[in-house]
């Protein structure tokens, strides 16, 4: 039986935590947004909805970002960038006008 009672301890923890959290943002959500915003005021469990809501997003935002919208890994002109000769760089520095500050490594 002992083993089990740091597991229901933690258990107990992590929920008074999560509990306490979702208290403090329905607090600062009533005391700030209401009186912003004109939005209306949310109970505990809409502020626990809410919270879940908002991590989904971020962790989908998070997830997208790191497996496909990496802009400067799959722009084509820094792929062909990548694979030229010291020689042809300059060469096409010379050939594009990219503005004063690219035109200034070609010479």
């Amino acid at each position: 039986m002992k083993k089990n009672v740091p597991l229901v301890g933690h258990l107990v923890v992590g929920l008074a935590a999560m509990a306490g959290f979702v208290a403090v943002f329905m607090v600062l959500w009533n005391w700030l947004m209401p009186f912003i915003f004109g939005l209306p005021a949310l109970n505990f469990w809409q502020a626990a909805g809410f919270l879940v809501l908002l991590a989904g997003l971020v962790k989908f935002m998070t997830l997208s970002a790191f497996f496909g919208m990496h802009g400067y890994r799959r722009n084509p002109l820094r792929e062909k960038w990548m694979k030229m000769t010291p020689e042809e760089r300059e060469e096409f520095l010379k050939n594009h006008h990219f503005g004063r500050r690219c035109r200034r490594f070609a010479e």
